[in-house]
């Protein structure tokens, strides 16, 4: 992957608690700016299939925050193919 050197202004507190977990900083950021992205690309998605379908039930959220949880499984009344 190719990367790109930037300058960013941190926090000072937030550099010296980063730098508790870890000699990488420049890979510790990079995960957790990825992670930031996923979660925007990912509400973004889900707020275009609630205008074109209209909202989420609860039963639907709540399966979702389990299973994003691990605290339920996938559900087992589809058939195999």
């Amino acid at each position: 992957m190719a990367t790109k050197k930037i300058t960013i202004t941190l926090p000072e507190e937030l550099v010296e608690a980063a730098r508790s977990f870890t000699d990488n900083l420049s890979g510790y950021a990079a995960e957790a700016l990825a992670a930031k992205v996923r979660r925007e690309l990912l509400a973004e998605d889900l707020r275009q299939y609630e205008a074109e379908h209209g909202p989420f039930t609860t039963e639907e959220l709540t399966e979702a925050f389990d299973r994003l949880n691990g605290t339920t499984t996938p559900d087992h009344h589809q058939e195999a193919a």
